[in-house]
């Protein structure tokens, strides 16, 4: 609760919490758009592939012409860390295999990392994370993202003495969408892929949120970080508002729809036939206590929460998050506290490759929220006992052999290299941390 009078206090030291920025996309904006608002935080360095475009999103959010012209634009991450002057680096590419680069150079710099990433977060946050803890750094996921918020108010609910039954968010879901191409995406959004497009809106990427993949790796995300179990089955996205949280998101032999407490989960805003939830909780997040004991449930009806029918499970929740308008956060607690707003702690969950139609041998997978593979959360001793292809890999690798619709691409079913940097650290994060 003090993260704002410690800044204040770096700053009168003459000591600015400095900031370098890599990916000036959406997210990197929005934080962008806060930093002239908050004295004492200073972006020195924006890594970008495209140092022009990274000006004009600086111009597009308010920065002025001094600000901008105090600032070192670059496209080499890697030499502008090892080499630059911050506190914190904010790797913001949703690249995991640059994100992977990224972070193990700012641990080598000696430098704290918020990994907005949370693609590389899923595919090697364990390992990352230990290393920074034995450099001396903090890795750290991005607050203002679902992940860090949901982590947060698990945290709390512990710390409170309660037990947590079950943590995520909302999001808009039909079983349809597994298969929803970026040809698709934009119906499905209420827009014309000409409005999308004069919006520079990426098919891809928007896909990705939409046909479960993006939601999968947020819950991964959590699951490591938390130390909560994932759905044997992969994730339900029952269709939930607010209201209804206490009753749904509870064990199935007390009424709801886990399969038993402590699991991540994703509730639908939509019915399954399309119409609206009540009160659904699209932009938020949310975690299910269980109260420890009889007066607290009495509490609970004493102040007002909604609770299911025994009066035992009760839910807190956030509507809305703000994505990069919130990364201060995360930013501080790091610089100023040495303290990170959720990290991984284990490898609970993984998100595997799966076909969004019949594949053929000879075809080139093209990742989250392509045309050939959807991201599908499932528990990490089942992906490694399948042999199964992280989702974060499934980039320009060629298969080997036809995959039918529906099915999981393993490891066997695809050309790689093993060689390769990211593979490598892959497969250095699944020995190391395999039974986490």
């Amino acid at each position: 609760m003090n993260l704002f009078s410690l800044l204040q206090a770096r700053r009168s030291a003459g000591k600015p919490v400095r900031v370098a920025l890599i990916g000036a996309g959406k997210f990197g904006s929005m934080f962008l758009s806060q930093v002239p608002h908050v004295p004492g935080l200073e972006v020195s360095i924006i890594i970008d592939i495209d140092r022009d475009r990274a000006r004009e999103a600086c111009r597009t959010v308010g920065w002025d012409a001094d600000r901008i012209a105090a600032t070192v634009f670059t496209d080499d991450g890697v030499r502008a860390i090892a080499g630059g002057a911050m506190d914190v680096v904010v790797e913001a590419t949703g690249n995991p295999a640059v994100g992977i680069r990224h972070a193990r150079a700012a641990i080598a710099a000696g430098k704290h990392i918020v990994m907005v990433n949370v693609e590389a977060d899923v595919l090697a946050g364990p390992l990352l994370a230990e290393e920074a803890r034995k450099a001396g750094v903090v890795y750290s996921l991005a607050y203002g993202d679902q992940p860090a918020l949901t982590a947060e108010m698990v945290d709390w609910a512990r710390a409170t003495g309660f037990r947590v039954v079950a943590a995520g968010k909302g999001t808009k879901y039909l079983p349809a969408y597994h298969d929803v191409t970026p040809d698709g995406v934009w119906q499905h959004y209420g827009l014309t892929a000409a409005e999308a497009q004069s919006a520079g809106m990426n098919p891809q990427m928007f896909n990705s949120f939409l046909d479960g993949t993006k939601s999968a790796i947020e819950m991964a995300a959590i699951a490591n970080a938390c130390t909560l179990d994932v759905p044997s089955q992969g994730l339900l996205f029952p269709p939930c508002g607010v209201d209804d949280l206490p009753h749904i998101m509870r064990p199935h032999d007390k009424g709801g729809m886990l399969e038993r407490s402590g699991v991540v989960e994703v509730v639908s805003s939509l019915e399954r036939d399309g119409r609206p939830v009540f009160r659904d909780l699209r932009w938020g997040v949310y975690v299910v206590l269980e109260a420890p004991n009889d007066y607290a449930a009495d509490c609970f009806k004493q102040y007002g929460l909604k609770t299911d029918s025994s009066g035992r499970f009760a839910a807190m929740y956030k509507p809305y998050h703000l994505i990069g308008l919130e990364l201060n956060i995360s930013v501080l607690s790091a610089a100023l506290r040495d303290e990170a707003t959720g990290q991984a702690r284990g490898f609970r969950g993984d998100v595997v490759s799966v076909a969004k139609r019949d594949l053929r041998a000879g075809e080139m997978l093209d990742g989250e929220g392509g045309y050939t593979v959807w991201g599908k959360l499932v528990p990490a001793a089942d992906s490694l006992k399948a042999g199964a292809l992280p989702i974060g890999l499934a980039h320009r690798l060629s298969l080997r052999h036809d995959v039918g619709h529906g099915e999981i691409v393993r490891w066997s079913d695809v050309e790689f290299d093993p060689n390769n940097d990211t593979i490598r650290t892959r497969k250095a994060m699944e020995a190391a941390f395999a039974k986490s």
